[in-house]
């Protein structure tokens, strides 16, 4: 059984890629304190978090709660261990996708967790840790991860007035901690510019590493960083012109090679 649990659920653009990156570079050192899930050990759950963000019906709800269930029972002992699982995804899906117009279900989601590792943990802490952003910076941030990963077409400033709610990424943690009875902690992606393993760190902070562990941890480059405007530009005019899904992914992904080759 864990000792504690830290529930690290977005939001997306954050931070949250660097976080998983520091996470997956210290593992090993880490092992004997904390242990840690990410994206790719949890792919199944994660279709169903994002499916019930879509939905909102008990059905996908219920299919996310035993994918959670399924992943606490796999665990291996972990006596005075801490695990952090970390993805963003276990909030939904990225607002601005289809009909999606914000994080509404990330606390139902969130509470759902909750009410499964205490019952499956009953004696273990539980805390949930949500990395935020300024939603002047995050606004843009959100945009362009949707020309880059799906067919958008819109103009950035429609996106902007569409989804403000969206952006309000403090006014949803509260939300989250008015529901849970549970410890929240946040912190913002710009104030974490000047720490040594950036975004990680507070994170971290939950975690209880011993002082002379943590400062043996390696940071990582900055990872999912934004593509130059003239690539993403490239991105949203192949948006534009393919309608066929096919074409439209051989250009965009020719359009990636190339940015990535120069």
């Amino acid at each position: 059984m864990p000792r504690t649990i830290i529930l690290h659920a977005g939001f997306h653009k954050t931070g949250t890629s660097t976080v998983q990156a520091v996470l997956r570079k210290n593992r090993k050192a880490m092992k004997k304190y904390v242990a840690v899930r990410l994206p790719g050990q949890m792919k199944d759950l994660l279709h169903a978090t994002r499916g019930y963000s879509t939905w909102r019906d008990p059905v996908t709800l219920t299919k996310a709660q035993l994918e959670f269930e399924k992943m606490l029972a796999e665990l291996p002992g972990m006596p005075r261990r801490t695990l952090v699982i970390s993805a963003e995804e276990l909030s939904g899906h990225l607002p601005g996708r289809g009909h999606l117009a914000d994080y509404s279900a990330a606390p139902i989601l969130a509470y759902m967790m909750w009410q499964t590792a205490h019952e499956a943990f009953p004696e273990a802490e539980f805390a949930i840790y949500l990395s935020t952003r300024a939603p002047e910076a995050w606004l843009p941030s959100a945009y362009w991860e949707h020309v880059r990963t799906s067919p958008m077409t819109m103009e950035l400033s429609e996106f902007v007035d569409r989804y403000a709610a969206a952006a309000d990424l403090r006014g949803m943690v509260a939300d989250v901690a008015s529901r849970i009875p549970c410890p929240v902690y946040s912190n913002a992606l710009e104030d974490c510019a000047g720490l040594p393993l950036g975004p990680a760190d507070p994170l971290l902070d939950l975690a209880d590493i011993p002082d002379d562990l943590r400062s043996t941890l390696e940071p990582v480059p900055h990872a999912n960083v934004r593509l130059p405007d003239d690539v993403l530009n490239a991105l949203l005019a192949a948006n534009r012109r393919y309608h066929d899904r096919a074409a439209r992914s051989i250009a965009k992904r020719a359009i990636l090679k190339e940015a990535n080759s120069a």
